[in-house]
């Protein structure tokens, strides 16, 4: 079994920037493609971006690519989600989740599943 817990979550000012976290206990964390996820209220979830298991490959949602950057720091089982220029669409709960081998430009097919943390932008 993996374990995901995301971190970093919180109220920004519209404009602003927040970086999460998500701690993975996998024995092998490099064996996982990541990926970051959100869902607002009354949407369905959808598909932030990933990062290869080595973290030579990223794959961004059209809308967000310039604002969002994912990173991996293998070495600390720890994969990052850097937000910036956030705005009230931007609000949302945000999950990590990980899958064995890839493909990092596949948003289906995750296996594991943090338990998500809220972000908040205000107008």
């Amino acid at each position: 079994q993996v374990q995901l817990v995301e971190s970093g979550g919180g109220l920004v000012q519209a404009g602003g920037s927040l970086r999460l976290s998500c701690a993975v206990s996998a024995r092998t964390f490099s064996d996982y493609t990541m990926g970051w996820f959100r869902q607002a209220p009354g949407k369905e979830r959808e598909f932030v971006g990933s990062i290869s298991r080595l973290g030579t490959s990223r794959y961004y949602a059209a809308l967000l690519k310039g604002r969002f950057i994912i990173s991996r720091d293998n070495a600390r089982n720890t994969v990052y989600l850097q937000m910036n220029s956030l705005n009230s669409e931007d609000t949302a709960v945000y999950y990590c989740a990980a899958r064995s081998g890839g493909s990092v430009d596949n948003p289906d097919g995750y296996d594991y599943w943090g338990q998500g943390t809220q972000v908040t932008v205000s107008s």
